[in-house]
């Protein structure tokens, strides 16, 4: 199989949560872009429907489904949605996440689920679903979870987002675990750990801390639009193979130092 053969993504399917902006965005345009159909999923309808015009524009199909992950006795009939329309799922993305905002000593309760519900038991739950309907019975299947920077240390100073560190440092060894469960179906499971990417998540930390994060990262800047394109691409074809239980830092070599 010859480099261009590894990296081909024809005709795959990949579901990628959180996909109508942002981050999931820019992952589900590369795949796109790679030849995969698309199925993207969202909390508000009018975000979806901007996303799905601009992957049309690029002769990209996709799928748009309004759903709240965090309600996850509806992701069985999600599935069915996606499968419905494309037969299979090849590739999951999970990438729709949640923060909040507050000193560790006065953290809501309700705050604390929102995220943890969001961040981790989604994220169990519907990898579970999809493997278990399309992964495990053709053995193949990509699962890319993206958790983030903030799973592998501790806060910046005056950061107070307790639940969010904790979700994505879990997710960074659910993938490790799953991975050495999954890894007898042929179902590769990997993270990708972005740094500071401008997002509407991260918009009020970002402004605080901008400057500082590129005087200390390596490469003297954060993220950009097309900075998360080639890591999943990676990971969703064939050219990662051979890696599994993975979690690769995108953040301008910040965590390195």
């Amino acid at each position: 199989m010859n480099v261009k053969e590894l990296f081909k993504l024809d005709g795959k399917v990949a579901l990628i949560t959180g996909g109508s902006r942002g981050l999931g965005l820019q992952m589900a345009q590369a795949l796109g872009e790679m030849g995969c159909r698309l199925a993207i999923t969202a909390r508000k309808a009018e975000e979806l429907a901007e996303a799905k015009t601009h992957l049309e524009k690029m002769n990209i199909e996709v799928l748009t489904l309004v759903n709240d992950l965090s309600k996850t006795e509806q992701i069985p009939a999600m599935v069915d949605q996606v499968l419905q329309r494309f037969g299979s799922i090849d590739i999951l993305v999970n990438n729709a996440g949640a923060t909040w905002s507050a000193p560790a000593e006065d953290y809501p309760d309700e705050a604390w689920h929102k995220v943890l519900g969001l961040n981790v038991d989604a994220l169990f739950f519907l990898s579970r679903e999809v493997a278990r309907r399309c992964m495990i019975p053709r053995k193949a299947g990509k699962i890319i979870n993206i958790a983030s920077v903030a799973g592998l240390r501790g806060s910046a100073t005056n950061v107070s987002t307790i639940a969010y560190h904790t979700s994505k440092g879990a997710a960074v060894n659910f993938t490790r675990a799953l991975a050495s469960e999954w890894g007898k179906y042929n179902i590769n499971v990997n993270a990708i750990c972005p740094g500071f990417f401008p997002s509407r998540m991260s918009a009020g930390l970002l402004e605080k801390v901008a400057e500082t994060v590129i005087a200390r990262a390596p490469l003297h800047r954060i993220g950009g639009d097309d900075d998360l394109k080639g890591v999943v691409v990676f990971l969703a074809s064939e050219a990662s193979r051979h890696i599994t239980g993975q979690s690769i830092a995108v953040d301008g070599g910040i965590s390195a130092v």
